[in-house]
């Protein structure tokens, strides 16, 4: 059985060593001519970090990034108001971990290349099409430059191509991604440790101005200080969109924050200290009935593209990948094993992508300021509301995504 896979991200990289793991062939296709370390952090969380720990990546993961000891949560003011333990520490089995994305794609890549060979991935080829008869599929491939490359025939073909991806667009020509007037700006900055050294911490809300900071190496250089990743977010009526490929500019958003100077951080002094910022817009799509045509499936986010609130993007791509693999390895019409994988996969994800544009982790945060009416509180968060509802709170997405502590017990 031949199988491509198109797309060679952290889905289409999981998938690979997962098929290889089940003693299946596959040829990964990259769009990059080169691949290097860009962009800026990601978090594994429990069941991203369980997935990869079964594909023998997490030692060297863990290495290169930084364990969470704990989710903490304040309003704009740096007021506290939630706080938890994570990963080990909160009786997980495995970690939660701080990374910079370009080290996860990177260990991915050398297992993919160590396990597979390296004639089994093919950079500099994107997939543009699929045509299909009853004995195979034809994928037509063109060059980053957008000049064409011989075609290839598989048995199956698994895009792994992203947000934008051109084989979906195939089977939803019209389909355009649902921007709701929330823009991000992504960066890191070398800086003393906040907190812990280990928090993953959260500042306002979307509505008025949202900060996600944690750290994702330690002692960057030599003398105690760590990279920290930082995410901007705000909604704004009427905002355009921000451009994918623009690098981000403090002065943009500074604004909204240039008053959140705690006894515990000085964000405006973070952002401007930042090594490299990107801006990007906070887009998804609306679930659709179908991934599944022939041949084909989708996978991560050219299936399910969601807002990148609770780290859950990787997290799904990498659960789909390990179910994916394991339909096929029952052997059989590999249509049919499509087919399954889409049934066990396709609702799940479904109800991430809702519950990340209505009930997010920072939801928390929203909660405090409607009860505060948007003021800093006076006394204490408790006075507000207790920290068993707001434990209720960050369980009940815990559920939805699916790495609560009883899921993955089981």
């Amino acid at each position: 059985m031949k199988i491509a896979i198109v797309g060679g991200g952290i889905g289409g990289l999981a998938l690979a060593l997962g098929l290889h793991q089940r003693g299946i062939s596959c040829d990964v296709y990259e769009t990059v001519p080169e691949v290097r370390e860009i962009g800026v952090g990601i978090t594994l969380l429990p069941h991203a970090m369980t997935e990869l720990a079964a594909l023998g990546v997490q030692a060297e993961l863990e290495a290169q990034g930084i364990e969470n000891l704990e989710s903490v949560f304040f309003n704009r003011y740096g007021q506290f108001i939630y706080r938890e333990p994570r990963g080990r520490h909160a009786g997980y089995a495995v970690p939660e971990v701080g990374i910079h994305r370009g080290k996860l794609h990177r260990a991915l890549l050398h297992a993919v290349r160590q396990r597979l060979g390296d004639d089994r991935v093919h950079l500099n080829h994107r997939g543009v099409g699929i045509e299909q008869d009853e004995s195979g599929a034809t994928i037509a491939f063109q060059t980053a430059a957008g000049e064409p490359l011989p075609s290839v025939r598989a048995d199956v073909v698994i895009a792994c191509d992203g947000v934008n991806s051109a084989l979906r667009r195939q089977f939803y020509p019209d389909e355009k991604v649902a921007f709701a007037g929330i823009n991000t700006w992504r960066g890191v900055t070398v800086h003393r440790p906040i907190l812990t050294g280990k928090s993953y911490v959260r500042i306002g809300s979307i509505e008025t101005g949202k900060m996600v900071i944690y750290p994702i190496v330690d002692n960057v250089d030599g003398q105690g200080n760590q990279l920290i990743n930082w995410v901007a977010e705000i909604r704004q009526e009427g905002a355009a969109m921000n451009d994918w490929n623009r690098p981000g500019d403090a002065a943009d958003f500074i604004e909204i924050i240039k008053d959140w100077r705690f006894d515990w951080l000085d964000v405006p002094a973070l952002i401007r200290g930042a090594r490299e910022a990107f801006e990007y817009p906070m887009v998804d799509k609306d679930p659709i009935p179908r991934w599944t045509f022939g041949r084909l499936t989708l996978l991560g986010d050219a299936a399910h593209p969601m807002y990148p609130r609770g780290s859950n993007g990787s997290a799904q791509a990498l659960i789909d990948a390990r179910t994916l693999a394991d339909q096929l390895a029952q052997g059989g019409d590999p249509r049919d094993a499509l087919t399954r994988y889409e049934a066990l996969r396709l609702a799940p994800t479904a109800k991430v992508v809702e519950t990340n544009r209505t009930v997010p982790p920072d939801f928390i945060i929203m909660k405090a300021d409607e009860l505060s009416g948007g003021k800093p509180i006076e006394g204490s968060i408790d006075d507000l509301i207790s920290q068993d509802e707001l434990r209720r709170i960050s369980d009940s997405y815990k559920t939805v995504a699916g790495f609560s502590l009883a899921a993955l017990k089981k």
